[in-house]
């Protein structure tokens, strides 16, 4: 897919997961005003997906979007369910999926809670180094939760120490 393309649309039901063997893509929802509000950057060796709308075959409340251009593999729920059936290692598997994005949302949701913008901003340039230049800075504070300036006097801070 090219850059600014649309992988699911919110709205809709995932008929497919979508392994990214190349690209990055990000994963938002619009709020009330319309604003588009990021919750997930995922590049190669992950899954570009709404994972319980995936799983329940529900419409996805996220627009994933390509920031790149992307090459997926894509396996459609009902493939996945047959392979479930057909091994038990593709069923654990599937099993060790579920609990990494389940840990990835329960960090990202306690993020908000226990961590200041700064805190956030420094986890993120730590566990996603190789994702900080290829994301802009107005996605990067929308993830955040934060304003341009905010992130800026942040960036400043730090230059300092």
């Amino acid at each position: 897919m090219k850059k600014k393309d649309i992988f699911l649309e919110a709205g809709t039901v995932q008929k497919s997961i979508g392994f990214i063997s190349k690209g990055l893509v990000r994963s938002y929802y619009l709020d009330h005003r319309g604003n588009e509000i990021n919750v997930g950057f995922y590049a190669e060796k992950d899954y570009a997906t709404h994972y319980p709308a995936f799983v329940f075959q529900k419409p996805s409340n996220y627009t994933i979007q390509c920031l790149e251009p992307t090459t997926f593999a894509c396996l459609s729920y009902d493939d996945m369910q047959w392979m479930y059936n057909q091994s038990h290692h593709i069923e654990k598997y599937g099993r060790l999926v579920s609990e990494e994005i389940l840990k990835r949302q329960q960090e990202r949701i306690e993020s908000f809670i226990f961590q200041t913008a700064e805190e956030r901003y420094l986890q993120f340039m730590k566990n996603h180094s190789a994702l900080f230049n290829r994301v802009s800075l107005s996605h990067l504070c929308s993830f955040l939760g934060i304003e341009r300036q905010s992130l800026t006097r942040i960036r400043q801070k730090l230059a300092h120490k």
